[in-house]
């Protein structure tokens, strides 16, 4: 009976053990086991894992992860780490990763940056050259055709005396910004032969060109914006023939049809004193439309070349601007001024006896009475570089005008240089000289300077 006591109590204690040890077990296989390396071989050595390729963009995760709102040991021990080079945790499974954060970008395509530039804030940073000097030039042999084939060693250029070195040389033809001034203050005769020659000044053009359209007598008026040549421009050239000039008739100061009252025997009714008639004076503001057409021009690209396309007899009476402060913004705004002299500005010897007036007067309708500058539209086009006045009369005469005017404006020599340091401010003069002692050289005289960018 002993003996199987104890046989049962043995029993008990295996089972025990054998219940204790399937727990211990059971809590064993729950947890991840600890990858354990292989032993090495003794043919070989192992060679160490290969990680796997990063996608392109994505950064190298660290072998130390943490949660991606908690910073890890390496960005403690380096705050200066920016967020995009922290390390990123594992993703959890069934989880989609997040797309990696893209680096900070501190570089720019090889070649793009000068040396000198360190900073990225430089890296931004354009330098252009605003002093360069656009000199356009016209050179024509003794029969008034221009010259082809001239080269840079052709020519040379001084300002204020100084000989320039020129850093740019071009024969290329232009497109054109016109801005195409018509004087209505003409008398009406002068003002139908200009409007029968206008499908003539429109064949001028090109495709290329843009102009735009002015009017002008006692004030002035902008009858169409630059745009086009085309049919916007037949549209506005075909409104402008509807216009008309003054009466070119003699002023009626007297008489039944005069301004006073009725008179008999000689005597006005109402007045013992007969009294005096002046006719008024008409104002010709060919300054102030020349000034409105050069400050709409300079809004123009710079690429193109910019003209004033005047037709006019040249007389000036009544503007706000003076003629210096507009020849001072045409030279700054590099702006051409090419014209055509009809009605009194065409006859023989005009522009001489004109420049023999005493101040403040010149040759009127009645005489010598005051009546502003008659040689205005030659002294623009001398000072600007367009050469001379077209001077014409006749239909056929006018209409070759336009397209010897506008020519020469598109084909011109352009030189350009970098004035020297000194004479900095106010107005410089200018000489171009050319390598052909019989041509005639038309360029501007001078130029004013723009303030240095800041």
């Amino acid at each position: 009976m002993k003996k199987m006591s104890k046989m049962k109590n043995f029993s008990r204690i295996l089972l025990l053990i054998s219940i204790l040890a399937f727990a211990a077990l059971s809590g064993w296989a729950q947890q991840k086991p600890e990858e354990i390396p292989d032993a090495p071989s003794a043919t070989r050595p192992v060679p160490p894992p290969e990680p796997p390729s990063p996608r392109p963009g994505a950064e190298t995760p660290a072998p130390d992860t943490a949660p991606a709102d908690e910073p890890t040991s390496s960005s403690k021990d380096n705050p200066a780490l920016p967020p995009s080079e922290l390390p990123r945790s594992e993703p959890a499974p069934g989880q989609t990763p997040a797309p990696p954060r893209m680096p900070p970008i501190t570089t720019v395509p090889a070649g793009s940056v000068p040396k000198d530039l360190e900073t990225q804030q430089d890296l931004f940073k354009i330098s252009t050259s605003v002093n360069l000097v656009l000199v356009p030039v016209s050179v024509k042999d003794t029969s008034g055709k221009l010259m082809a084939g001239l080269l840079p060693k052709d020519f040379s250029v001084l300002e204020n005396g100084q000989k320039q070195q020129l850093k740019f040389f071009t024969s290329d033809a232009f497109p054109l910004s016109a801005a195409v001034l018509f004087d209505l203050g003409m008398p009406d005769i002068g003002v139908k032969r200009v409007q029968e020659t206008l499908p003539a000044l429109q064949g001028a053009f090109s495709q290329f060109d843009e102009v735009s359209i002015y009017t002008y007598s006692s004030t002035v008026s902008q009858v169409a914006d630059f745009g086009s040549v085309g049919q916007r421009l037949t549209a506005v050239l075909n409104e402008i023939k509807a216009y008309s000039g003054n009466n070119n008739g003699p002023p009626v100061t007297s008489g039944p049809l005069g301004p006073q009252g009725p008179i008999i025997n000689g005597r006005p009714i109402d007045s013992p004193v007969t009294p005096i008639s002046t006719p008024p004076k008409e104002a010709r503001v060919i300054n102030d439309a020349i000034l409105r057409a050069a400050r709409d021009l300079s809004k123009r690209d710079r690429g193109r070349r910019k003209i004033i396309f005047v037709i006019s007899d040249g007389r000036e009476r009544g503007s706000i601007a003076s003629y210096s402060d507009t020849l001072k913004v045409l030279l700054t705004q590099n702006i051409i001024v090419y014209a055509v002299g009809v009605d009194g500005a065409a006859l023989p010897g005009y522009s001489k006896l004109q420049k023999t007036h005493l101040p403040g007067f010149g040759l009127g309708k009645l005489g010598f009475e005051p009546i502003g500058y008659g040689n205005i539209l030659s002294k623009y086009v001398s000072a600007t570089g367009g050469g001379r006045v077209y001077a014409e009369s006749a239909r056929s005469d006018i209409e070759q005008a336009y397209n010897r005017a506008i020519g020469d404006a598109r084909n011109q020599y352009t030189l350009g240089y970098t004035p020297t340091k000194g004479g900095i401010g106010g107005y410089r003069q200018i000489e171009v000289r050319v390598r052909c002692p019989a041509c005639k050289v038309y360029s501007k005289d001078g130029y004013y300077p723009l303030p240095m960018a800041r």
